[in-house]
């Protein structure tokens, strides 16, 4: 009997970042500065309206994209929060912005077709682009201080492009993309049949007052998706909700996707992200800045170099000087110091690790000193 499998998948292997996470997890006494999870608990008014809708015995089939309520309160809360307009008819409740990443690449993908992912960038978009049997063209930014350069993306452009994804604040380096970057980039993309992804689901934590999404220039809203999370603003990683939005033709596109894979989100969720929407994130951005400032300070004050993250919970350092290869320094730096980091290898840039700043004060600082203690025997 011929088992032939999905060839779509070679090549497609389970996430290094997971399977660092997990040499960390398992390795005793280890300090873990690794996963991009806020440290608290989903708020209490998001907990109760689920609880509400479970005693009110929402737990039949839902409508595919959505509830209508749900939908109408995130096109009311983008609009009133981010100045975008996508009306309820434009918007598919996901499963995470995973799903939304996927139905979106496998709707605008055919095989062969291209996605620029600029790096450094989480490993997802690179799978799914494969798994989209789509190819992956790495647009390296590490040397234009994690900013796009009109020059570089120019270059990385062929008649087989089809999307681009934008993730400002960026995972893993925290940096956004400034006002300068957005208007070159659309500059070059304006006028080109290529769709943009704009993977927004950091926008909420930013520690800054000039930030702008792709998303703002409507211009070319028939070839952008936006992309959005519940995960990271409100603490609901568990609950794996997010949304996407898209001109309607796309959109119409996507919920075919959206229908054979999922069917829908759970009905008794929906009422939680409406809470969700109707909470105030500033607490939580204030918290993750204090700690940005902090873990910042430390790592200079090691003599380590890293830019100073605008947004989202990671700092991006630059390892080079020690003469390693990303995960032979984490490696090391693991068995040896017992403080475990992401290589940056795992995000497309190699020479440098990932610190995720979503822990206590206290696992802060018992870390970046185990750190310090490491670096300083090399």
């Amino acid at each position: 009997m011929d088992l032939t499998l999905n060839s779509a998948v070679l090549g497609v292997e389970l996430s290094g970042i997971r399977r660092f996470t997990f040499l960390v997890r398992d390795t005793p006494g280890a300090v873990a500065m690794t996963i991009g999870e806020p440290d608290q608990n989903s708020p209490e008014a998001v907990k109760e309206a689920a609880k509400a809708a479970l005693d009110a015995n929402d737990t039949h089939y839902p409508p595919g994209n959505g509830y209508p309520y749900l939908l109408e309160a995130v096109s009311r809360f983008e609009e009133r929060v981010h100045g975008l307009r996508y009306s309820p008819d434009e918007i598919i409740l996901t499963i995470g912005a995973t799903e939304s990443l996927f139905i979106a690449l496998s709707t605008v993908l055919n095989p062969g077709d291209e996605v620029i992912i600029p790096t450094p960038a989480f490993s997802l978009y690179e799978s799914i682009t494969q798994l989209c049997r789509g190819v992956p063209v790495a647009l390296p930014t590490e040397n234009s201080q994690f900013q796009i350069s009109p020059e570089a993306l120019k270059a990385a452009i062929t008649p087989k492009t089809k999307a681009i994804v934008l993730t400002s604040p960026n995972n893993p380096t925290g940096c956004i993309y400034t006002r300068e970057t957005l208007d070159g980039i659309h500059e070059i993309l304006k006028d080109k049949p290529i769709f943009v992804l704009c993977d927004d689901v950091y926008r909420a934590l930013i520690y800054t007052d000039c930030y702008h999404s792709f998303a703002e220039y409507q211009d070319m809203r028939d070839r952008i998706i936006v992309i959005q999370s519940f995960s990271k603003p409100y603490a609901m990683t568990g609950w794996r909700l997010g949304y996407c939005m898209a001109d309607a033709p796309i959109r119409d596109r996507m919920q075919i996707f959206h229908q054979y894979s999922v069917v829908s989100a759970p009905a008794f969720v929906q009422p939680a992200c409406v809470a969700a929407l109707e909470s105030d994130t500033a607490p939580v951005t204030a918290l993750f800045q204090k700690r940005r400032d902090y873990v910042y300070r430390r790592l200079r004050d090691m003599g380590l170099e890293v830019q100073k993250p605008e947004g989202a919970f990671y700092m991006f350092i630059n390892i080079q000087k020690f003469g390693m290869d990303s995960l032979s320094f984490c490696e090391k730096m693991l068995k040896e110091g017992l403080v475990g980091l992401i290589p940056g290898v795992y995000f497309g840039a190699e020479g440098y690790m990932r610190l995720s700043y979503c822990y206590s004060d206290e696992d802060l600082k018992e870390g970046l000193d185990r750190i310090q203690r490491f670096i300083a025997a090399l």
